[in-house]
């Protein structure tokens, strides 16, 4: 195992970095002043359960985050998104024309992956039950009790797709013989306009419900360009220059760029969730929810990364409207029975996803000259998709003080997938010829996942424990009845482009038959764990791990296959309470050797025609510090920190791209577009630095009123966008965010809330595309700076 190395680079100290620095560096004398003045208020106690069962953080053997209710809400989480200044090592960003949200964590990541039907490396869980896709529960968080980010593989509790990870969100649940509630209303900059409300009613002695309700809206952020406008004269010249004729020239309709309507980058989401508690007896429980999520808002747009002149940062030159329309129903069930020293616990889960969307692919870069002329025409639209899973997971596992805890447990997960995807690209305008058109039907794409689990761990004494996992998985996945059709430039057809309702199969529709993406794949795979943790002392734990987890291969277009990935991490930690719990310091130094690295990407063949190519590279090597503080250093002022250092390495992997203009052509067999030696690159998304550090101070102000001012700074250092590492256009720069919070708490039943996010109105890019010089670059950021406040009231 090497050792990972750090180093502060010539110019890495920015004011944050000195801050939590000096900060780690003078605790001790903080808090010996504070334990003089008597204060000896300690932290609220947090209990997570990152191991499957109910334990303290502080005595968790794991690199995890928790997240309460509370600091969701003050920070205004409503995304996995959110989560990036909170949790170290980890960026959540959208990425591509579904709008797909992607994690990485610890410089692992599915970023290549852009489409709904993508596999994460960091896997969602929601009360226990995996969430394939991020379009629901993660899509606008509401009502949760608390989110857990487990950070190193997950394999062996987990399961699959917890290859550097898992988020694990506990939503909030009824409460036996009581009734209470409260709501929460909002408004923002954007004509923001939130709604939020929660009811808990008692059903008897022995039952509850609890109703909660969310609605998210606001307008896009990107403006719509006027296209410039040509004389007819002018346009026909540039037309005949292109070598057509003024038999066939048409002027541009200027009317299909779009001027009005709903913006790129507007959010309109609601939610509702109905939970039951059950417990007819001490020994037995069920919670059992349905829950149902809609959005209508709009896919974030692409933006030119240098603005055209004249032009804002955010706005585009538009000649395809947004369209999102998407639907998630899930119903989640938990039943747990108390056997006396055992617990046995069913879990089960369904989820149906439904969803289609429009996008601007050619994100107005190029400016028409002519109706066939100076630019493009590029709709990429989901026509339909619809995705079905569910799953159960039946556990045992003893209870107690015990001198060998144990869990063994089987698990099965389906899911029946069918997506419908068109790409038109004409020349010039919508008015122009076929560059090329496909049509992408996939009726029926299958998943299905076996395994069984079993974790010991031997507590060799009060303060030695010992862990073993092992866990088994088979996978089958199959695509039936795939075909890509792609345009045959038949003279007889009409180049116009492709009409959702037209079947590309059908004779005369302009479309070749269509190829096969029929394929099967299936494979099984051990993941394991082995740790030792031990108490130094009643206030500090440190431990060492070995951990596997994986990705599951799967079927691609043309019916080939691609392997699993696997990551195996070496871990230390230690995990600290000082001065009777008011400051809590934890830890983790971590070594990753990530193998058959799954690199998507959008290529052209060399026979024009087009497909999404999965290939396994060699992997990659990931080495890390975290750190994260707590601290109350009075009654009335707290503050909370994290840190992370991470260095990463690919392996061997050329890499291939639709979206970059790479150098090319490619030299590999049968690809047309370009590609690019990234071995040795550092993995995107994963700064060398990065840090946040809170800070808040209570006002006491009478009658049990308070006013609590918080800010938020957020550092980070630079980091790639991609694994092409391709210059500046692919590179987001080190950047600094503060967010500002002022709440005023009544003493009685209401509230109110002010923030501002992003005060310094920065441009913070999540993905790119285009070059190879940055003006011819676009990105996705980061929104810009928001204001607004919101009121609530408890009854």
């Amino acid at each position: 195992m090497k050792s990972p190395a750090f180093r502060l680079r010539k110019g890495l100290a920015s004011p944050i970095q000195l801050a939590i620095f000096t900060l780690l560096a003078g605790t001790g004398s903080v808090y010996a002043q504070a334990k003089a003045d008597g204060n000896d208020v300690a932290l609220p106690e947090v209990v997570v359960t990152a191991t499957k069962r109910l334990s303290t953080l502080q005595t968790t053997p794991i690199a995890v985050t928790s997240i309460s209710a509370a600091e969701l809400d003050k920070h205004r989480v409503q995304t996995v998104q959110d989560l990036s200044a909170l949790v170290p090592s980890f960026q959540g960003t959208t990425q591509g024309d579904h709008g797909v949200i992607t994690m990485t964590l610890r410089g692992v990541g599915n970023d290549s992956a852009k489409t709904e039907y993508a596999d994460p490396e960091i896997a969602i869980f929601v009360d226990g039950v995996y969430s394939p896709r991020a379009e629901g529960a993660a899509a606008l968080l509401f009502d949760m009790d608390s989110i857990e980010v487990l950070r190193g593989p997950q394999g062996t509790l987990w399961g699959r797709n917890s290859t550097v990870g898992a988020v694990n969100m506990q939503t909030a649940k009824p409460v036996l013989k009581e009734q209470f509630g409260s709501v929460q209303g909002g408004l923002g900059s954007y004509n923001q306009i939130s709604g939020r409300a929660n009811f808990n009613v008692p059903l008897g002695e022995t039952a509850a419900m609890r109703v909660a309700v969310v609605h998210e809206a606001h307008d896009g952020y990107v403006d719509y360009q006027a296209p410039t406008r040509y004389s007819v004269a002018q346009q026909q010249a540039a037309y005949l220059a292109g070598g057509g004729t003024l038999a066939n020239f048409q002027p541009i309709n200027y009317n299909l760029f779009t001027q009005g309507g709903q913006k790129y980058n507007a959010q309109n989401q609601s939610a509702a969730r109905v939970s039951f508690m059950f417990k007819p007896s001490n020994a037995l429980s069920w919670n059992i929810s349905y829950e149902k999520f809609a959005d209508r808002g709009a896919p974030s747009m692409d933006l030119m990364q240098v603005p055209r002149t004249g032009q804002s940062q955010w706005s585009a030159l538009i000649d395809t409207a947004p369209y999102l329309k998407r639907d998630v129903d899930t119903v989640r069930s938990r039943l747990d029975y108390d056997l006396g020293g055992m617990n046995l616990a069913y879990t089960a889960g369904y989820s149906r996803f439904t969803g289609s969307s429009t996008f601007d692919q050619d994100r107005g870069l190029n400016v028409p000259t002519s109706f066939n002329t100076g630019g493009s025409y590029q709709e990429d639209r989901t026509n339909w998709s619809t995705y079905t899973n569910y799953s159960h997971e039946l556990s045992l596992q003893s209870t107690g003080k015990r001198d060998v805890d144990w869990i063994l447990g089987t698990y099965y997960a389906a899911e029946d997938n069918s997506i419908r995807f068109d790409i038109p690209i004409m020349n010039g305008t919508q008015q122009g010829t076929v560059g090329w058109q496909g049509s992408f039907i996939q009726p029926k794409q299958t998943v299905k996942s076996a395994a069984v689990f079993g974790q010991v761990t031997a507590n060799l004494s009060d303060a030695l424990h010992l862990t073993g996992g092992l866990r088994y998985t088979s996978d089958e996945r199959a695509n039936i009845g795939g075909r890509g059709h792609g345009w045959a430039y038949d003279p007889n057809v009409p180049g116009r482009p492709i009409d959702p309702g037209l079947n590309p199969a059908l004779p005369g529709s302009g479309f070749n038959d269509g190829c096969c993406n029929d394929g099967k794949y299936s494979n099984s795979k051990v993941t394991w764990l082995a740790r030792a943790n031990y108490d130094v002392s009643k206030d500090m734990m440190v431990y060492a791990s070995v951990s596997t987890g994986f990705k599951s291969g799967s079927v691609q277009d043309g019916g080939a296959t691609y392997k699993p990935e696997t990551l195996t991490n070496y871990e230390v930690g230690t995990k600290q309470s000082f001065l009777g719990g008011r400051v809590k310091f934890n830890n983790a130094i971590y070594y990753a050797d990530f193998k058959d690295f799954q690199f998507s990407a959008p290529v052209l063949n060399a026979d024009g025609t087009r497909s999404f190519l999965t290939d396994n590279a060699e992997g990659a090597t990931v080495s890390g510090f975290e750190s994260e503080l707590s601290a109350k250093l009075t009654p009335d002022d707290r503050i909370q920190a994290t840190l992370a250092f991470t260095q990463t390495k690919l392996g061997k992997l050329i890499g291939l791209s639709n979206d970059y203009n790479l150098p090319g052509p490619c030299k590999l067999v049968n690809i047309g577009n370009g590609c690019l030696d990234v071995t040795g690159n550092r993995m995107p998304h994963a700064p060398s630095f990065a840090a946040t550090i809170q800070y808040e101070h209570t006002f006491r102000m009478g009658d049990g009123a308070t006013l609590i001012p918080r800010i938020s700074l957020h550092y980070e250092t630079d980091s790639w966008l991609s694994v092409f590492n391709y210059g500046e256009l692919d590179k987001q720069a080190a950047y600094t965010r503060t967010d500002l919070g002022l709440r005023y708490n009544s003493g009685k039943s209401w509230y109110a809330d002010a923030y501002i996010r992003n005060v310094e109105n920065a441009n913070i890019k999540t993905s790119a595309a285009g070059g190879p010089t940055i003006d011819l670059a676009v990105a996705q950021y980061k929104p810009p700076r928001t204001i607004g406040i919101n009121v609530g009231y408890n009854f």
